[in-house]
């Protein structure tokens, strides 16, 4: 208590109180997450007991590993395309959205903003069984499965682009285009050639975000599902668990743990090596002053 009344005294102090209860929660966050993980190569079926060090769950035995059980190959094989549908459509929407929002002013353009944003507010739930509602009463090209998936996903990931994009272009300004625009190029030329490289950084940020969000997903994904063949690996996971749970659950759980942690590394190397030159940037105007 001592430290803590200090550290408000002090604010500069280092606050180790603070840092304990962080540490704390990380590592209980983290905790069963390791434990999946350290199971999915044990060598036996239990989940509890360890008994020896062994890919079997991944690759070694001929019927129950990921790599061997079809349904579960299938599910995995399915969220990552899932994830790469998604994410493909989802991010040049949500591209166009932020730039015409940006720059169209009046009702219209206020109203498609709040709407948009509405996906932040309303629950994941009501989402999913109004998008299955909507599959299964009216005639649509959508059919449950993989169409109404990627449908419903791209719905609701489509707030993500259009926020991180437009805060982007908050900080970039208007003055690079008008400058192109000044120096003989057309609208459509200066946000070709200037403004979308200077978005690169935030498009390449939403890319990692929706990607990772979309083969996390659950609830959009079980009402929307059709037959086994569109089950993702959380509705596998979910179905499987309750029945027959194995070591393959955990194996099939942290390849799609690995898959996530690629993808942030990835959108973080290649968000630092697209900003390499920002750094004490002050923007066009020491440009126009010489340096």
């Amino acid at each position: 208590m001592s430290a803590l009344t200090g550290w408000w005294s002090d604010p500069f102090r280092k606050p180790r109180v603070l840092q304990t209860l962080t540490v704390g929660y990380l590592l209980w966050s983290l905790l069963p997450v390791v434990i999946a993980v350290v199971f999915s190569f044990n060598a036996g079926r239990s989940r509890t007991v360890w008994q020896g060090f062994s890919f079997r769950w991944y690759w070694g035995d001929p019927e129950r590993s990921v790599w061997h059980n079809d349904s579960l190959h299938t599910a995995l094989t399915h969220t990552l395309v899932l994830g790469v549908l998604t994410t493909a459509v989802t991010i040049p929407l949500g591209v166009a959205f932020a730039l015409g929002v940006d720059r169209w002013h009046g009702r219209l353009p206020s109203g498609a903003n709040l709407l948009m944003l509405l996906s932040f507010v309303i629950p994941e739930t009501l989402l999913a069984v109004a998008l299955l509602f909507l599959v299964t009463q009216l005639t649509t090209p959508l059919q449950l499965g993989t169409s109404a998936q990627v449908a419903g996903l791209v719905t609701f990931q489509l707030s993500y682009p259009v926020v991180i994009v437009r805060a982007r272009l908050v900080t970039i300004g208007k003055q690079y285009e008008e400058a192109a625009v000044d120096l003989g190029a057309s609208p459509l030329g200066a946000v070709r050639r200037v403004l979308l490289p200077l978005l690169a950084p935030a498009i390449f940020a939403s890319t990692v975000l929706v990607f990772a969000d979309v083969i996390d997903d659950f609830v959009i994904v079980r009402y929307l599902s059709g037959d086994s063949s569109s089950e993702p690996t959380s509705v596998k996971i979910y179905n499987t668990a309750r029945a027959a749970p194995s070591p393959a659950l955990n194996a099939l759980a942290s390849l799609m743990l690995l898959a996530s942690f690629l993808a942030v590394a990835l959108g973080l190397l290649a968000y630092r090596w697209l900003r390499r030159g920002e750094r004490g940037e002050r923007g066009i105007e020491s440009f126009a002053a010489g340096g």
